[in-house]
């Protein structure tokens, strides 16, 4: 049970922080396009901590999966945050042109939210510039491999038809040695037959 919690807050705690962000740009300056600069810093720290949130939701739990949670959660935080500037309209001073107000305030949400799939997109996309460079690496040693396998191959081909070469030879060379052999035992006989011929024949002519 501890394993799986922990799990679950490592998979999920870059989700709830990049909620907790856009949660707390209602509390700031309500004139989102007012780039000052005390709005400008604020704004771009904002951006950068739902881009890296962004960044570590997709690496955790995927592009897929990722993207749904963070649709939720801007969607989640939107409704939260209208229903709380409704609420309390006297302390964000909505009280008048409420429907514009209304309209800035899920802009801005929807603008850090969008940073966040920024985020994901750009961890996405270097991820996979990443893996196509491992697998480009890979393929490369298989086809390596591939081409010294095929070397061993053309090489033990090559021994193989020498060897069978030399067996041939001295199969030819043993079977000429044997005929010889046989020519000679032949010859031997032959002589050793007309010998006795003779030597019998002396012998009657004695």
């Amino acid at each position: 049970m501890s394993v799986s919690l922990k799990n679950i807050l490592k998979n999920y705690f870059a989700a709830f922080l990049i909620a907790v962000f856009i949660y707390t740009s209602n509390f700031l300056n309500t004139d989102l396009f007012n780039f000052g600069e005390y709005n400008f810093v604020v704004w771009f720290v904002l951006s950068i901590f739902c881009f890296a949130s962004g960044w570590f939701i997709n690496r955790q739990v995927g592009w897929h999966h990722g993207g749904k949670v963070l649709f939720a959660i801007i969607v989640a935080i939107t409704i939260l945050s209208l229903i709380t500037v409704t609420f309390f309209s006297e302390y964000f001073g909505t009280n008048q042109i409420i429907t514009e107000n209304l309209i800035l305030f899920s802009l801005r949400n929807i603008t850090l939210g969008a940073m966040g799939f920024f985020g994901m997109a750009v961890q996405e996309v270097l991820s996979g510039e990443r893996e196509a460079v491992i697998l480009r690496e890979k393929l490369k040693i298989y086809e390596d491999n591939i081409i010294d396998s095929k070397k061993e191959a053309e090489l033990t081909l090559k021994e193989a038809e020498i060897k069978a070469k030399e067996i041939l030879t001295d199969a030819e060379a043993q079977a000429k040695n044997i005929i010889l052999k046989k020519e000679r035992i032949e010859r031997e006989l032959k002589e050793f037959i007309q010998a006795e011929k003779e030597l019998i024949k002396k012998y009657k002519d004695l």
